[in-house]
């Protein structure tokens, strides 16, 4: 499986928790609640910090520092 950094930036204008990955793309976590929900992570249209989610990542994630929920 794919592997893959995200680094929190910070959140977007819907309050979700927005990363940077390793590969310099964008991607936004749009069910952030609580550590006992899986990540559903979604690259950001346009590569735009306040874009709408776009396609669903499929990978081995690791979260720097931590994964950010609500």
């Amino acid at each position: 499986m794919k592997k893959l950094t995200l680094t929190f930036l910070g959140r977007d204008n819907w309050s979700r928790p927005v990363y940077e990955g390793d590969d310099g793309r964008l991607y936004v976590d749009v069910d952030p609640r609580d550590i006992d929900h899986e990540p559903s992570i979604y690259t950001k249209s346009s590569n735009s910090f306040d874009g709408e989610p776009a396609t669903p990542v499929h990978a081995d994630i690791t979260f720097v520092p931590h994964r950010d929920t609500w």
